[in-house]
């Protein structure tokens, strides 16, 4: 079984060979450290994993097998934040854990992991511990080779990792200290990276965020392959069941979708269609654990915000109950879907397009030129859905035409959001009024959603001859509150007018 721990540290090395021979300052003072404890010397022996291409070292993840010191086994760090990892690990075994190798296979797909470089390191170990002996950081200064075939490096790093809630601001004083006495901040994000450097073997580089150059093309593609990357980034985190990462997989597919619909002048649709339909069942896929979620949420939370005097029965059970018998078996639903070949095909596919686009004509255009016309038509088709959902009368037709006008919002948001690299502020403005729209209108949809919801649990609960009232008191809220929403659309929707006006 696999575990994990976040890691806050920062790297360093030696400036000058002087530096080095006088070794790591005594940090006794700095920013509350007390003292600083000797814990021996560990060595530790490290064979890191990766595809014969380095598609994990170019995304920033390390994969080892590591021996030695009190944590010998598997490490899988995925990147956090500058400075920030969640290493994962797991027992000690001769193959890849299978937890492991499901967390990057979003990466890998069909590729084999193999070793790619040694690391020996004798590290010496020291505890900074404030005057209560409480542990502040763990100081490392590691005497590194590297071997890859017949190559070989050698270097000595420092590395400070923080102890569990320590504040961060310690590790820019003791860098403050290191800065005097010849150390710097490590150009290398890991040890992984500085082997493969000193070996000759890096990654091939990472694409430059943004368009290459102001065509309709590069504006486009630089969009595609950012939610592309987020669809890749966001699949270990789902598999991890990590806060909101459902909900980001899905959103990253729903702009995919969008793409290739409001720039098919660009894209060609032939190639780009079937993705959307994958795109489409993926996000299907992954939303009936996601949906289930947020409506529960939604039903507690006002279920929590009525006074005593609404409550009657057992409400909070029968509502947990309730949610414990539509998610059963979601969550695996959505964890198969991410092995499934359709979701690893599409995501080879995506690739595929990336590095070899279906551009039309317009590709080659001006982004300024073709761009406004793309979004303006995602624009006008909001805006006849809209102008058909106030005509209608309040009932459920008018609720089916404003759901409507919600996904249609989304795609001229997602729209106007691929355009603002490009075109800067009025597309900026646009895709934040859009996105005023999609909100109220989501707020309406959910509502619509909860109401169904509150007749199924009321229903249930006079079954089961417990009192139903409370379930009608939420439901009369919920009734109010899309009535509410209803009213506000006008306004709202004036200002996303308004910001599409003079493009």
């Amino acid at each position: 079984m696999a575990d994990t721990k976040r890691e806050i540290e920062r790297k360093f090395e030696f400036t000058k060979a002087k530096a080095e021979q006088r070794g790591v300052p005594d940090l006794t003072g700095t920013a509350g450290i007390a003292a600083v404890l000797d814990r021996g010397t560990a060595d530790l022996d490290a064979v890191y994993y990766d595809t014969p291409d380095q598609r994990l070292a170019a995304d920033g993840l390390t994969l080892r097998r590591r021996t030695g010191g009190e944590d010998a086994g598997w490490h899988l760090k995925l990147p956090v934040a500058p400075g920030v990892r969640d290493e994962v690990r797991a027992p000690l075994g001769d193959t890849v854990p299978g937890p492991l190798a499901a967390l990057v296979r979003s990466r890998v797909r069909d590729a084999p992991l193999q070793p790619q470089v040694r690391l020996v390191s004798s590290r010496k170990i020291s505890h900074l511990v404030d005057a209560d002996g409480t542990l502040l950081a763990e100081l490392s200064t590691d005497a590194v080779t590297a071997e890859r075939e017949d190559t070989a490096a050698s270097w000595t790093e420092v590395e400070v990792e923080l102890a569990d809630g320590v504040d961060p601001a310690l590790l820019d004083a003791v860098e403050k200290k290191f800065r005097k006495a010849g150390l710097k901040v490590s150009d290398a994000p890991s040890k992984l990276a500085r082997a493969l450097a000193e070996t000759g073997t890096e990654p091939p580089a990472r694409p430059a965020p943004g368009p290459a150059d102001d065509t309709a093309g590069a504006a486009v593609l630089a969009y595609v392959r950012e939610q592309v990357e987020a669809l890749i980034a966001q699949d270990p985190a789902v598999r991890r069941n990590q806060p909101d990462s459902v909900h980001q997989m899905r959103v990253a597919a729903r702009r995919l979708r969008s793409a290739f619909t409001t720039y098919r002048k660009v894209l060609d649709r032939e190639t780009t269609d079937p993705l959307a339909e994958d795109l489409r069942w993926l996000g299907a896929e992954l939303g009936v654990d996601r949906d289930q979620e947020v409506l529960f949420d939604r039903i507690q939370t006002a279920l929590g915000e009525l006074p005593r005097t609404l409550l009657s029965g057992p409400a909070k059970g029968r509502l947990r109950r309730w949610n414990t018998a539509r998610r059963s078996g979601s969550r695996r639903r959505a964890l198969a879907v991410l092995d499934h070949p359709r979701h690893l095909a599409l995501l080879n596919t995506l690739d595929r397009l990336l590095a070899d686009p279906p551009l039309l004509p317009a590709a080659s255009e001006p982004a300024a030129k073709v761009l406004p016309k793309a979004v303006l038509r995602d624009h006008g088709r909001l805006a006849a859905r809209v102008d058909h959902a106030l005509s209608l009368e309040a009932g459920e037709e008018r609720d089916h035409a404003l759901h409507d006008a919600r996904k249609a919002a989304k795609r001229t948001r997602y729209a106007a959001e691929a355009a603002t690299p490009a075109l800067g502020s009025p597309a900026r403005r646009l895709a934040k009024r859009a996105k005023a729209v999609q909100t109220l209108l989501g707020d309406h949809q959910d509502s619509v959603v909860a109401r169904t919801a509150l007749r199924d649990l009321a229903a249930q609960a006079h079954g089961a001859g417990e009192p139903s009232f409370t379930w009608g008191v939420l439901y009369a809220r919920e009734e109010a509150l899309a009535e509410r929403r209803e009213r506000e659309l006008p306004e709202v929707w004036e200002e996303a007018v308004a910001a599409a006006s003079g493009w």
